[in-house]
């Protein structure tokens, strides 16, 4: 790899960004504007009926945040003319051919003019409808690469996945394409087509049927969850974009393709401060369970690596990873994992420490002003344990409760309720979990640490995009900026 100053790189560059009020796509556009405020446009897609309402959405749900102090600090007054003179909102869809865009004039432009095409938008509910997830995370990059192909000035094309896309393999996970068609169990007849087509029969029976709009929701989500499992993926939200991997490999004749793959997202290490995060994510739902004495035990391997990246480091990873490959035309496409367990491993066990020792000294402040004390959670290894503990501690003492209050006391009903919230909270994150409590498997970086190599010697600023996991001490991380995070930006 050829690479030199990604500051440069950048300058005077039209950059397209979908997804662009989503968490990691905050994080890039406030990084380029940071680092690079000579960037030629950054053109950025928002779900929105007109611009009106996507300008509105940018204002409140981008550039109100927290996350954009720094850059509000360095530039004062100058912000509101840089961001008027480079930022141009584009309302729009990526479910939709043309991503969506109704003014052509507009559309004639960004094609003149783009030159890097950043996609961020994604469902990340791993229990979303089947047919909002397939639209957004399979057919939406397929748009955008439409898009892309009529685009006069494309240097590079570049997609965020997730390292999730591997399912439930175990072992070294490498940096390899997902070819059309392959399933993770072996069983054949995956076609995108036909899981449209069957959408679409589900949906017209429904309506025959005469079905409510929750039920319809309903439906479309647990179609979703079968049809992920029946080829061999745990869950709706990595089926679907695996399927959109599959998609982009199959379709995109001689662009520059780059995959990036990153692992559970975490709040930021250093910049543009540590510990900024946004939405309640992955292993923060568990995080704040245990905060709120929700969760006194929990199924898992104390062992299990549970790997995570911060992300700025992703944010930075993105960037180094377009100098390396713009104008590759020709070129097989490039695959990045973006994550810490073959460099710096976690274990979950550490996560259990970290939580208990934080919410020790920080405790959660409960409705009635009283802190919640938390202790050591119970893991179990299997589920038949798991299932015997619920039973013994909750679901045994739920039926005493439900025969106490048919005698009429209106406190054994609340009980009841307190308690069944409780069972049903824990058992929905034991099933959308459970593929990752065990999970054995190792994403190899290879193809990542090369790209470092690659920046350290080619004279990219490593100080301003670093995105080497081994620099992080989790300790100090979770304790110092991810958890003391959560609590100031989420919780």
């Amino acid at each position: 790899m050829e690479l030199g100053s990604a500051v440069q790189f950048l300058e005077n560059r039209a950059i397209l960004v979908t997804g662009a009020t989503g968490f990691l796509a905050k994080i890039f556009v406030e990084k380029i504007l940071r680092v690079q405020p000579n960037v030629k446009k950054l053109y950025l897609l928002l779900r929105a009926a007109d611009t009106m309402a996507a300008v509105q959405r940018f204002n409140s749900e981008v550039m109100a945040k927290d996350l954009f102090k720094v850059v509000k600090e360095k530039y004062g007054e100058k912000l509101n003319s840089i961001i008027s003179e480079k930022v141009s909102v584009v309302a729009g869809d990526v479910s939709c051919e043309n991503m969506g865009v109704k003014d052509s004039h507009l559309l004639d432009q960004m094609h003149r003019e783009v030159e890097l095409v950043v996609n961020l938008a994604a469902i990340t509910d791993f229990y979303e409808r089947y047919d909002v997830a397939i639209g957004i995370n399979t057919m939406g990059p397929t748009h955008l690469l439409d898009f892309a192909k009529k685009c006069q000035k494309l240097k590079v094309f570049l997609h965020v996945s997730t390292a999730y896309v591997s399912g439930e393999r175990d072992g070294l996970i490498q940096e390899t394409p997902i070819q059309m068609g392959e399933t993770l169990n072996g069983r054949c007849g995956l076609d995108i087509d036909r899981e449209n087509e069957i959408i679409q029969e589900t949906l017209k029976n429904l309506i025959v049927e005469n079905a409510s709009d929750e039920s319809i929701t309903l439906a479309m989500k647990e179609l979703g969850i079968q049809r992920a499992r029946t080829y061999g993926w745990p869950n709706t939200y990595v089926f679907t974009k695996a399927m959109g991997e599959m998609l982009l490999g199959k379709l995109r004749d001689d662009i520059p393709l780059v995959i990036l793959r990153p692992t559970i997202i975490t709040s930021t290490y250093k910049e543009p401060f540590l510990g900024w995060v946004e939405g309640v994510r992955t292993i923060d739902s568990l995080a704040l369970g245990y905060a709120k004495g929700r969760i006194t035990c929990f199924l898992g391997d104390p062992k299990t690596i549970t790997d995570v990246i911060p992300a700025d480091m992703v944010v930075n990873a993105m960037i180094v990873s377009m100098v390396a490959h713009a104008d590759e035309r020709g070129c097989s496409e490039s695959i990045y994992h973006v994550g810490s367990s073959l460099s710096n491993p976690v274990e979950f066990s550490w996560l259990q420490d970290y939580a208990l020792h934080y919410f020790t000294k920080h405790p959660w402040i409960a409705k009635n002003g009283k802190p919640v004390v938390v202790g050591k959670v119970t893991v179990l290894s299997t589920m038949d344990s798991f299932h015997r503990y619920m039973a013994i501690r909750y679901l045994l003492p739920l039926k005493g409760l439900e025969i106490l209050n048919t005698i009429c006391c209106k406190y054994f009903q609340r009980r009841c309720d307190e308690m069944n919230r409780k069972i049903k909270f824990v058992m929905k994150l034991v099933d959308l979990y459970r593929p990752y409590l065990f999970f054995k498997g190792i994403y190899d970086d290879m193809n990542t640490e090369k790209l470092r190599r690659a920046a350290k010697e080619g004279g990219i600023e490593t100080e301003l995009f670093y995105f080497d996991p081994k620099a992080i001490s989790w300790e100090d991380y979770f304790m110092k900026a991810h958890l003391p995070g959560l609590m100031k930006h989420v919780f």
